[in-house]
């Protein structure tokens, strides 16, 4: 089963991407997480140019996320809500069948008190793109105000690396329910 990982964040060092590293290395034999590295190349989204004037780089996330049998994402809070390169990249597919009831599990990197209000507002903007949020969602783990190395050694954690496993799996046993 093939997961298509989404940060929201493109930051070199942000604690949502590693974390979804750490999901594409500690995926069980059933599952392929592949990672997202196309946020930045879209466009600022613009109704006009839908259709037959969809740009490329559009063309190519939007195949990715079709052929996905469901998405991770996670998101960094910014200003109680969600970045804006994440949603610009969920406007310009919220009118294309490539989200539509797609499968998704929130990973949610957080501090305590901090990025609660930016998971509320990614839920909302993605029921709002019809799709299926899991039930084992959010996957959490507190990253958020970590170094580099104590990020690496959190996600290192043989607990932690069996939880991402764990919610790996039923992820992929949901998506085949749902079949």
């Amino acid at each position: 089963m093939r997961f298509y990982a989404i940060s929201g964040s493109v930051r070199a060092v942000s604690v949502h991407s590693a974390m979804l590293r750490a999901f594409r290395d500690n995926a069980p034999d059933a599952c392929e997480v592949v990672l997202c590295d196309l946020l930045e190349s879209l466009p600022i989204f613009n109704p006009d140019r839908e259709g037959e004037a969809t740009p490329q780089s559009v063309l190519e996330f939007a195949h990715e996320v079709g052929k996905a049998d469901a998405l991770i994402v996670a998101a960094p809070e910014y200003a109680h809500g969600i970045p804006g390169g994440l949603k610009n990249a969920l406007d310009w597919l919220v009118s294309r069948p490539e989200l539509i009831g797609k499968p998704v599990l929130l990973a949610h990197a957080y501090s305590h008190g901090r990025g609660h209000y930016g998971l509320a507002a990614l839920e909302e903007v993605l029921k709002t793109a019809s799709l299926q949020i899991a039930p084992n969602s959010p996957f959490s783990v507190p990253l958020v105000g970590r170094s580099p190395e104590e990020t690496k050694d959190i996600l290192s954690e043989p607990a932690v690396r069996r939880s991402i496993r764990t919610a790996l799996e039923a992820l992929r046993q949901w998506v085949v329910t749902l079949s």
